[in-house]
């Protein structure tokens, strides 16, 4: 399965003028396969900036990119493939949005990679699925659709290249929850079924705890801690020291735990709370 590992990665903004500042500094990590990772980070600390060089649509300063241990920049006549290997969905990409049906919009990219058209139907087709499009709604126009459709029809767009990553800048930015769970769902579907690798980019610890493998934690361009999602929100005083948080039911059990309960200290979500819960409720009698 394929791999993105960064070596020695820096990305300098502004080179050469009084305002040049170091986005990105010496990073070396590799981005894991068939996993959803998330990479977290307080506001700065270079998120966008990251998921920006792994396609190619920013060329680092130092160091080497490279996807199945080629330098993604070793032929720059063909960054464009490796566009269509590493898919980006940048923040509200329903703003891209510009076919006459969503189903148009969707096959824009396989059309582009020069597919026949019963492929790129199948494509279609493959891609609305995991992104709760009915049936109905690909010969409409995607002007005519809620913004949580629009976000899922862009999204769909580059499920449809069947990347070998799919990389989401804040996918459910601005989403009601409804709508959050409908794309985030549909693309740990997307992961399940395919083997694909996804990374996520998010400020929301709930939305990383439910639905991502593993994490990367960056701070003022650096990586700051990586491993299991469990593993990093098991030490919550780590995460506050660079200004982020852990999920507010973790930080609850926590509260509980240091009141001399005897929970877990790797506890995400509210069913795992209350399975704990009634589990140390039945240890001491108490149901």
């Amino acid at each position: 399965m394929s791999t993105i590992t960064l070596q020695n990665v820096s990305y300098l903004y502004s080179a050469g003028t009084p305002f040049e500042k170091y986005a990105l500094k010496d990073i070396n990590v590799t981005i894991p396969s068939g996993r959803i990772t998330g990479l977290i980070g307080h506001t700065g600390s270079g998120k966008s900036t990251l998921v920006q060089l792994l396609n190619g649509l920013l060329r680092p300063t130092e160091g080497k990119i490279l996807l199945d241990g080629r330098d993604i920049w070793e032929d720059e006549k063909k960054i464009r493939d490796v566009r269509f290997k590493v898919g980006l969905v940048m923040q509200y990409p329903e703003y891209q949005l510009f076919e006459e049906t969503v189903r148009k919009d969707v096959a824009f990219g396989p059309k582009n990679m020069g597919l026949e058209a019963p492929e790129i139907e199948e494509r279609v087709k493959m891609a609305a699925f995991f992104c709760g499009i009915t049936e109905d709604l690909l010969d409409k126009s995607p002007f005519e659709l809620s913004g949580g459709q629009k976000r899922r029809v862009a999204i769909a767009g580059v499920i449809a290249m069947r990347p070998e990553f799919l990389i989401l800048d804040e996918p459910s930015a601005g989403l009601d929850p409804v709508g959050r769970d409908t794309i985030l769902g549909g693309i740990k579907k997307y992961r399940e079924e395919t083997g694909g690798s996804v990374v996520i980019v998010s400020h929301s610890m709930e939305d990383v705890a439910v639905y991502c493998d593993s994490l990367i934690v960056m701070n003022k361009g650096a990586v700051y801690a990586e491993g299991d999602t469990r593993e990093i929100f098991s030490t919550p005083e780590k995460l506050y020291g660079v200004g982020l948080d852990v999920p507010q039911i973790t930080g609850v059990t926590e509260a509980l735990r240091s009141k001399g309960l005897g929970l877990p200290s790797d506890i995400l979500t509210v069913s795992e709370a209350r399975d704990a819960i009634l589990s140390l409720a039945k240890r001491r009698g108490l149901l």
